[in-house]
């Protein structure tokens, strides 16, 4: 079965910048969809599949920033893409800190910004090998993975599932294992990455 073709989200008021876009992008090879408004995207379904989201940054009612806050918020996690009519060095460093892959300002190059989608897609490629490698977790493994990626201690874990501690460290070895993780930090930005950080149920 033929991998599916990655998908650019490409979120612009501006029709003529945002047609422009899609015809750079489905020239090189991508799938397209434009939205002329924040609102517009917000109302399509979730996307599981490989994308990235070319957002710009001053839109009407619902500008990029709040867009990327409330993505973040709702742990929808397709990688972002900022472009801004000005250089903009306050909200580029809030767009960063909360995830996005790259900050252009327009009139961007064709290059940089066909590299800065080619990076973010290849996040999401990380990311969605995530997501395979935590769907191979039992029930049990995951509630330790939970448990472990807020901090607690083996003993601490052990405590609060019922079970002994050498049976935690045995569940613990199975995650790390199963996820590829190789140290405590990369499996909390794998689990974060993936919006899983808390177990279900948890507000």
């Amino acid at each position: 079965m033929p991998e599916a073709k990655p998908t650019v989200f490409v979120v612009d008021d501006d029709d003529s910048l945002r047609r422009a876009l899609e015809r750079l992008l489905r020239a090189a090879g991508y799938a397209v969809e434009g939205f002329a408004s924040a609102q517009a995207y917000l109302a399509r379904a979730r996307y599981h599949g490989p994308g990235c989201l070319l957002l710009d940054l001053a839109m009407p009612e619902i500008d990029g920033l709040e867009l990327q806050a409330r993505l973040v918020h709702d742990a929808e996690v397709l990688p972002i893409v900022f472009l801004s009519g000005q250089a903009d060095i306050p909200a580029s460093v809030r767009a960063i800190k909360l995830g996005a892959v790259d900050f252009l300002t327009k009139p961007a190059d064709d290059d940089a910004l066909l590299a800065a989608v080619g990076a973010a897609l290849a996040r999401r490629a990380e990311q969605l090998q995530g997501q395979a490698r935590l769907a191979a977790l039992s029930a049990r493994e995951r509630e330790v993975m939970y448990l472990v990626v807020q901090g607690l201690r083996n003993k601490q874990i052990a405590a609060q599932l019922g079970v002994t501690e050498k049976t935690v460290k045995v569940h613990r070895a199975r995650v790390m294992e199963k996820t590829g993780a190789r140290s405590l930090a990369e499996l909390v930005r794998l689990v974060g990455g993936e919006g899983m950080g808390r177990p279900p149920g948890a507000v």
